[in-house]
């Protein structure tokens, strides 16, 4: 039988969760057909589209689907499938299509808009029920899509909070990564890291707010970096890699006081006093650059604030400075795809592409000497969950009555609030639409 709504709830407790959020296929096949069906998710970036025809393919909630750039410009998010038998209409990761999308199969053509073009034979299907089916109807396109300075979410299912009211504030770190190109305008460069890990992706999800794990995991890494730098003149500049790496050995303290904020519907960021990112060099001709598109306050506000990570839940990350995100796309209840993605700030010097590029080759890929820290505890941890007698996670620090309140908390930044708060979403939006 399967979990009623009330079976999932108990699933998610003020202080733990139970093993089978990470473990049970059943209830990822729910997750995809309600959670992520009901929740806003990262599409891509505008950029990856530039001219009409242009096209990504990706998946969320379980669907194939594809971010289309449409002659007007605008962008729109269409089902990958014929109508006819369900052939993919695009069977490339990403690329274009033209002036039309043909079937490889029957050679049924669509619009750019996925409405109906042609069909071979069509006499055919005169005076059959064709057009008046979804078959007749096209590709079909999702009615909930919103492009935030050139970020497309979409939301598969109908109903539910728009776009802005999901969001809410924590759109703020999309724009504080945006506005440090002097043009206001961002593009996809330098590829994707794409790593397949072996475990569920809250998970992974989790751990992007989990600062009292550094000093453990990855303490072999700073440990040796700290060897190399050991002896060098206080004022000597650091190489980029050095500057990334030596901050993620600071100690308990230092991640306690960065600080933290928790909103609703899942999204936090970490970090609202400072971070591992703060220490970085400063780059005088651009911060000039800066000043005379924004002005000198706004400039202040943008090159201060550099939140270690915020989460737009349930599957964006954004890292202002170093101009990084990644995004966190499920794909079984143990195995999870995760990118990283580097970005070009226009007018910006090639330092900050280069930062971008670095930090996520030194941290995200999974050669790295940080990542493969983290996918060994995961992977591990998802089998050691399989473990008898204790059912539960522990999210027990600093745990606060008043916080199930609920909407936007400042908090210290150990705080297991942060994952508290993601899954009281998940039980939010994932029993939503059930009974």
């Amino acid at each position: 039988m399967a979990p009623t709504r009330n079976d999932i709830l108990a699933l998610v407790q003020e202080d733990r969760v139970h093993r089978d959020l990470y473990l049970s296929e059943e209830l990822f096949r729910l997750e995809q057909r309600h959670f992520f069906a009901n929740t806003w998710n990262f599409v891509g970036h505008a950029s990856q589209v530039p001219n009409p025809g242009d096209y990504v393919a990706v998946e969320i909630a379980g669907q194939p689907l594809l971010m289309v750039r449409q002659p007007d410009a605008s962008i729109r998010v269409l089902n990958n499938r014929c109508a006819h038998k369900g052939m993919p209409l695009a069977t490339d990761a990403c690329g274009s299509t033209g002036k039309f999308f043909r079937c490889p199969y029957h050679a049924w053509t669509y619009k750019l808009d996925g409405s109906p073009l042609a069909i071979p034979i069509k006499n055919g299907y005169e005076g059959t029920r064709l057009k008046e089916c979804a078959s007749g109807q096209g590709m079909g396109a999702l009615a909930n899509v919103e492009v935030y300075r050139d970020f497309v979410f979409a939301k598969v299912n109908e109903g539910g909070p728009d776009f802005r009211s999901y969001f809410g504030d924590v759109l703020g770190a999309i724009d504080n990564l945006v506005d440090r190109s002097p043009t206001g305008k961002l593009k996809v460069e330098g590829g994707i890291l794409r790593n397949v890990i072996h475990c569920n992706w809250k998970m992974y999800l989790e751990n992007i707010n989990d600062t009292v794990h550094p000093q453990s995991a990855h303490e072999s890494a700073t440990a040796a970096a700290n060897i190399l730098w050991q002896g060098k003149p206080v004022d000597e500049p650091k190489p980029m890699a050095m500057e990334q790496i030596l901050p993620f050995g600071a100690g308990y303290d230092f991640f306690d006081r960065m600080g933290g904020r928790v909103y609703p519907n899942g999204h936090s960021m970490l970090g609202v006093n400072f971070s591992i990112h703060s220490g970085y060099a400063q780059v005088p001709e651009y911060e000039a650059a800066l000043v005379a598109a924004h002005g000198a306050e706004r400039t202040a506000e943008i090159l201060q604030r550099s939140p270690q990570n915020s989460v737009c839940f349930p599957s964006l990350s954004v890292k202002s400075s170093p101009q990084a995100i990644r995004v966190i796309r499920p794909l079984a209840a143990e195995r999870t795809l995760i990118e990283a993605w580097s970005f070009r700030a226009e007018g910006a010097p090639d330092v900050l592409f280069e930062r971008s590029m670095t930090y996520n080759r030194l941290v995200f890929s999974p050669m790295s000497v940080v990542a493969h820290d983290d996918v060994h505890l995961f992977e591990s941890i998802q089998e050691g969950l399989k473990a008898g007698r204790n059912e539960w996670i522990s999210l027990h620090r600093d745990f606060d009555p008043a916080e199930l309140e609920g909407g936007t908390r400042e908090v210290n930044g150990t705080s297991e609030l942060l994952m508290r708060n993601q899954f009281r979403a998940w039980a939010q939006y994932m029993t939503a639409d059930m009974a």
